[in-house]
């Protein structure tokens, strides 16, 4: 079955990658696997689980509020405001894209919630300034692993625990590792862009900037009112801030509306076509991917890579930092191998040569790194849905740059041992 399971996964990523309808090849890859296992009815509780989404609210209203910002025009008014600085320091955008939303993710711990308050302003910016959108798109998922500083990130207080030491401690030991391996992400990314020729050129007729436009700074300013809201809220600076992303959202589409003062029933009816949208575009996704890791899991793919890592001892620190990642890369969450592996072997670190503050950090860093290469991951396919591309187009974008992250963070984590 496993090699049947392995047969199934490989299939999938090549039809996808042929670009044959993304949510088609994974829900009937996951329920193939499903019915393989003799257990059909695991795809379909996956696909009605997957219809409840945890990422419903951050995405649909993000949608929303995106196309809320587009009727009104507000969009334009704040890209148009923006070029005229960035213009000037073109080479600097896609790096500063990255690490604006490094910075916003650490405030906010979801990468899903990340991708959707930033990427509805970053995305449409660069596609404003030429930038291709799938790469528009990659530069803001890249830059959605700033978690790693944040103590409410469930992985820190978890290794933690385990070594007997502060979720801070935790932190100060890994956050070298976080910063090198994002320079190395920041410089992979543009380096990228300009060996592919995606840094400009690629205008989108809409958001296409005017040098002629007469920018109202009140309208540039409201796409910028759920992010500060946000992270207000987040770092509680402002403690009644302290909300969810859809609730920022609307506060977002109401300001909007009071300033630039535009037909209240066509701009509702544009917030709820985003959000329908969403649902269509990238809800669609996500369950269809929850119906591809339910077969996985079905034939006991997971389970197995789980087991193989966490049961070869004489490879840990290879295991701590591959297995992770390439697991996270599959399934699109960094979390089930990086607990899995933490649980069973970082406890034992000592006998590796390792601290469990390293053996831990490790992990935590891979999965999270190969989550945020994943095309399955929820931020990947939000970022894609904004931008209007294929969820791998912008996986294809960051393979590079995490992969260098990845050797580098966990080369400063090994010299920090």
């Amino acid at each position: 079955m496993l090699y049947i399971g392995i047969l199934l996964v490989i299939a999938t990523l090549c039809l996808i990658v042929k670009r044959y309808e993304t949510r088609m090849v994974l829900v009937v890859s996951g329920i193939v696997m499903c019915c393989v296992a003799g257990a059909p009815i695991k795809a379909l509780d996956a696909f009605a689980k997957g219809m409840g989404s945890g990422m419903i609210s951050s995405a649909c209203s993000s949608m929303g509020f995106a196309l809320v910002m587009r009727y009104t025009g507000c969009d334009k008014h704040l890209i148009s405001a923006l070029a005229k600085v960035l213009t000037k320091v073109r080479f600097l955008v896609i790096p500063g894209v990255v690490l604006g939303t490094f910075l916003v993710n650490m405030a906010l711990p979801s990468a899903a919630g990340t991708a959707a308050s930033a990427g509805a302003i970053f995305i449409p910016i660069m596609m404003g300034l030429g930038i291709h959108p799938a790469l528009a798109a990659a530069a803001v998922k890249c830059g959605t692993y700033g978690s790693m500083l944040n103590p409410g990130l469930a992985h820190n207080p978890f290794v933690a625990k385990i070594a007997g030491v502060g979720v801070m401690d935790v932190i100060a030991f890994h956050w070298k590792a976080n910063i090198a391996s994002l320079i190395v992400a920041c410089i992979a990314i543009t380096a990228i862009a300009y060996f592919m020729k995606e840094e400009d050129g690629h205008y989108a007729e809409d958001l296409k900037i005017d040098n002629d436009f007469k920018i109202k700074p009140l309208y540039a300013l409201m796409p910028m009112v759920p992010i500060v809201i946000l992270l207000l809220g987040a770092t509680k600076i402002v403690p009644i801030f302290k909300m969810g992303v859809a609730q920022a959202m609307i506060i977002g589409v109401l300001l909007s509306f009071f300033v630039t003062r535009t037909d209240p029933t066509k701009m509702t009816k544009e917030f709820f076509d985003g959000m329908g949208k969403a649902y269509g575009d990238i809800i669609g996704i996500i369950i269809a991917a929850g119906v591809f890791v339910a077969g996985m899991n079905a034939l006991g793919l997971v389970k197995a890579f789980i087991n193989a890592m966490v049961s070869n001892p004489a490879i840990a620190k290879i295991c701590a930092s591959v297995g992770p990642f390439v697991l996270a890369v599959i399934v699109g969450s960094g979390d089930a191998a990086t607990f899995a592996f933490n649980e069973a072997v970082t406890p034992s670190a000592a006998s590796f040569g390792m601290t469990p503050v390293q053996m831990g950090s490790l992990a935590t860093l891979a999965g999270t790194l190969g989550r945020t290469m994943s095309p399955l991951a929820g931020a990947t396919i939000i970022v894609a849905g904004i931008a209007g591309v294929n969820p791998m187009e912008v996986a294809k974008r960051n393979v590079i740059p995490m992969v260098l992250a990845l050797i580098v963070g966990c080369s400063v984590l090994f010299m920090q041992g």
